[in-house]
């Protein structure tokens, strides 16, 4: 029997050792690294190739939410569970509109967890049974409706991540280690993002992005 390769990103150790015992015990699942970060995270999918991540979303240097379409861009064929002790249905939002297939709660029961694994192998969505019923569907009918709420919506999926990675405080350089692309494409991405949100300023990019809720404040106390 082919197991379902998997990849655990957390910062707290012990937590990971506890997370690979349970998924030990199903036969069909094998757990083939661990991450401490974001960047870990993506680093470690590009090496092992895992078939699912579970991925938290406070970690240090680059946190959940922002390393789910950086890894999905890197191994397409990976899926994403955000496994994750918030429970904002504004995350899970977030979460779906980065590319992840599922969100379970940490304190959700340890099967929740084996059955989101599953589902995402599938390309089926999961979320936690705590979470609202009506979540993914509240998801994909504003997706039907867009609107653009702020200038950051202007912005391309690329010079949004590297708006994420920047606000973050990856230098140019590290930015352009992350995403493989070269730094004056990454020169060329902060250009564009500068000229639509209308700032330049690494200070006040912080503060925008902490406005619109792109950067959450509590990720920084992890980091």
């Amino acid at each position: 029997m082919n197991k379902i390769r998997v990849l655990i990103a957390d910062d707290h150790a012990v937590f990971r050792e506890g997370l690979r015992l349970l998924l030990a015990e199903s036969p069909d699942i094998e757990v083939v690294g661990e991450a401490v970060d974001g960047i870990d995270a993506l680093e470690k999918t590009r090496e092992l190739r895992p078939e699912v991540v579970l991925l938290d979303i406070a970690m240090p240097r680059m946190n959940g939410l922002d390393a789910i379409k950086v890894i999905r861009d890197a191994v397409a064929d990976t899926r994403i569970v955000i496994l994750s002790m918030y429970e904002k249905e504004e995350y899970v939002h977030e979460a779906l509109s980065q590319g992840a297939q599922g969100y379970v709660l940490k304190g959700s029961p340890s099967q929740e967890v084996v059955q989101a694994i599953r589902h995402a192998h599938q390309g089926q969505y999961y979320l936690s049974s705590k979470m609202q019923g009506n979540v993914i569907e509240s998801y994909i009918q504003s997706r039907k409706k867009p609107e653009i709420k702020s200038n950051y919506d202007l912005l391309s999926a690329r010079e949004k991540q590297v708006f994420r990675l920047l606000v973050e405080g990856n230098s140019t350089n590290r930015i352009s280690e992350i995403l493989c692309i070269s730094a004056k494409t990454v020169e060329t991405h902060r250009t564009k993002i500068a000229k639509k949100i209308g700032l330049s300023n690494p200070i006040d990019l912080v503060k925008y992005a902490v406005r619109i809720g792109v950067l959450k404040p509590d990720f920084w106390e992890s980091s």
